[in-house]
């Protein structure tokens, strides 16, 4: 009788031709808008839908939340003490999950937002 075989739940990076793997470029498009800009500018990257769609995820959650945080601004005592930190520790959370499932692999897309960013990636 043979053993079963461990089977790795993650995927294999996908290895580059040169550069950066795309799991490990799309997480870091998440760190802050600026990797997300250098990722669509760099011809190696822009080129890969993996990152693509990262960079513009990352690039239409900042402009949602940056929105999002200047109305919530602009209401007084309940915006300033209450929404303001929820919006916060919102925008902390749904990052690090993008960040892990593009790390591994997958491609997590935000309700809303991940369908405009799937329209710009493939533009």
């Amino acid at each position: 009788m043979e053993d079963p075989q461990a089977v790795s739940s993650a995927p294999t990076p996908v290895a580059a031709e040169a550069g950066l793997a795309d799991n490990v470029a799309g997480a870091l498009a998440y760190v802050t808008i600026i990797p997300a800009i250098v990722f669509l500018v760099m011809d190696q990257y822009n080129k890969r839908p993996f990152v693509r769609f990262n960079a513009f995820q990352c690039l239409c959650m900042a402009a949602c939340f940056f929105v999002l945080y200047f109305i919530c601004a602009l209401i007084p005592i309940i915006g300033w003490f209450v929404l303001l930190p929820l919006l916060g520790l919102t925008m902390v959370v749904t990052v690090l999950l993008c960040i892990i499932k593009a790390y591994s692999g997958v491609k997590f897309k935000l309700p809303v937002i991940g369908n405009y960013a799937e329209k710009f990636a493939a533009q």
